[in-house]
């Protein structure tokens, strides 16, 4: 069981066991509890497999006086010390039948109880190389490892019965029929009658059968007055995105999109950019806020954009396209889910020198440089 820095790829020591090990339901986080018989302790790792998170959880022998620097040298979870745990004698070792994981709604985070009781929880902040570690029911005191449970029960018992409510509304098909009609019913209002529905484009392009988000495309054909169809994901909104709170301190005006594209096209030209799209921010565990660009993965494969001339490399996401060239976008906005706003982001496609100039001078900078350039939004 090995003590590991953010970054750092996870390795077994020496008689250490996997008490349990759990993926969460996005294939973007991987919970692995540990023991060894001295200690237990939990990791959360990415889908490289390396550990983003990390708590102590329990000792099982008599603590020791002060921190056992040698098991640290060793590269073991060390026993935290007499002063900092609930348990001085050590507890028994964990049985893998009484734990309930409960992953958090956007993925990042995850809570372990145990016989109904919440043992530890690994928040989405939780950083092991800035000192900040998860939270753990048996420890008193803070410490590099473990902080106390207790003193934030309150915040986490309330996540953990939000996220057992998402999982259940997720998981049962007429709640889904339900978030589905309302998303539909507020884009008749918007952008009128729908055409072609594809079902379940997230999972499809996660590469994992039953992974989620759920997410479908909904086509919008021309009207009269809009001489262009757009494309709208729905599904996206169904869950917060993750690591928003390491950024801001009121998540929900920035915790649920949809994406939107608009085109003149065929929609075998440019619908396939969705599929991609839609479930990164799970996958990836980040989140999409506007003037946000994103680099195709440099693998091979051609930008599922099709193009006269190529060389698109990525996409930019604009709540406001009107910054651009074009007709005056519709709005979309005005739509809640579970009390938070959904915003739509407007995609536009950019080449990969577009993309590395706003990694450098800032998204605003590439908007006023497209803008100039009579860049349009709607993709024709």
């Amino acid at each position: 069981m090995s003590v590991l820095r953010r970054g750092g790829t996870a390795s077994r020591g020496r008689g250490a066991t996997v008490v349990l090990a759990e993926t969460n339901p996005y294939a973007g986080r991987r919970l692995v509890i540990e023991g060894d018989g001295t200690v237990t302790a939990a990791y959360l790792k990415d889908a490289g497999n390396s550990v983003v998170g990390a708590v102590w959880v329990a000792n099982h022998r008599a603590a020791p006086v002060s921190l056992d620097r040698s098991r640290l040298a060793a590269g073991a979870a060390p026993p935290l010390p007499e002063s900092h745990v609930r348990c001085p004698e050590g507890r028994e070792a964990l049985d893998a039948d009484a734990l309930e994981v409960v992953w958090f709604e956007e993925g990042d985070g995850v809570a372990v109880l145990e016989a109904g009781d919440l043992l530890f929880v690994i928040p989405g902040w939780s950083d092991m190389g800035r000192g900040i570690p998860g939270y753990a029911r048996d420890a008193t005191e803070q410490s590099p490892f473990a902080f106390p449970l207790a003193e934030e029960i309150d915040v986490f018992e309330a996540r953990v019965n939000r996220a057992r409510v998402h999982w259940e509304t997720t998981r049962a098909e007429e709640a889904w029929a339900e978030y589905q009609q309302s998303v539909l019913g507020h884009l008749l209002q918007r952008l009128g009658p729908g055409g072609h529905y594809w079902h379940d484009v997230g999972r499809r392009a996660g590469g994992r059968n039953g992974t989620m988000p759920t997410v479908g495309v909904t086509e919008r054909p021309p009207q009269d007055g809009r001489g262009f169809t757009v494309l709208s994901t729905v599904g996206m909104s169904l869950q917060r995105m993750p690591t928003i709170e390491l950024y801001e301190e009121d998540v929900s005006p920035y915790a649920r999109v949809e994406l939107a594209l608009a085109s003149t096209l065929p929609i075998r030209s440019v619908g396939n950019v969705l599929p991609w799209l839609a479930p990164y921010p799970w996958r990836s565990v980040t989140w999409f806020a506007p003037g946000d660009a994103v680099r195709w993965p440099q693998d091979g494969r051609p930008f599922p954009i099709a193009a006269e001339e190529p060389g698109w490399g990525g996409v930019l996401l604009l709540e406001d396209p009107a910054r651009l060239a074009g007709p005056a976008p519709p709005p979309l906005s005005g739509l809640t889910v579970q009390g938070d706003p959904v915003r739509w982001l407007w995609i536009v496609p950019i080449t990969g020198n577009e993309h590395r100039f706003a990694k450098s001078e800032g998204a605003d900078a590439l908007v006023r440089r497209l803008a100039r350039e009579g860049r349009a939004w709607v993709v024709s």
